[in-house]
């Protein structure tokens, strides 16, 4: 976008996204987006403790790349999945697939790949699943208050 005389205009989305990447240690350990898929619209992951992951999994009707380790399963979501919503304890959103410094330095496995070049799950579907396994109201049907 381009604005009077010429000047670049940044988005809201790419204004937070470049202060993520600013604020981001030097050494990541990101989930990698698997050879032949491309993610054009940025990647994010939402996990989840592994006990719920087997119960996650056959409630989406669409899956995209799902990792695993002993303690989470990790679904990759498109990048600001996480604008205007709260995911549901004990979900943890991790904007740029960055994974917490806790744990083995090894990266979770590859569990699920979808069929095609995108490696997102849907993010509403995936956020709903997980308010409704953790009993938690979705954002939007909270009261308001003034």
């Amino acid at each position: 976008m381009t604005g009077a005389a010429g000047a670049r205009v940044l988005s809201l989305d790419s204004l937070v996204r470049l202060r993520r990447g600013r604020n981001a240690p030097a050494a990541l350990r990101r989930l990698p987006v698997p050879d032949g898929m491309t993610a054009p619209m940025g990647c994010d992951a939402v996990a989840v403790p592994a006990r719920f992951g087997p119960l996650v999994l056959p409630r989406l009707p669409r899956v995209g790349c799902v990792y695993a380790d002993r303690a989470h399963w990790w679904w990759l979501v498109p990048s600001d999945s996480d604008y205007a919503l709260e995911w549901p304890a004990p979900a943890h959103y991790a904007a740029g697939a960055v994974l917490p410094d806790a744990g083995p330095a090894e990266l979770p496995g590859l569990i699920h790949r979808p069929d095609g070049t995108l490696p997102y799950t849907p993010p509403i579907p995936l956020y709903l699943t997980l308010c409704r396994l953790t009993d938690t109201a979705p954002a939007w049907s909270s009261p308001v208050s003034a």
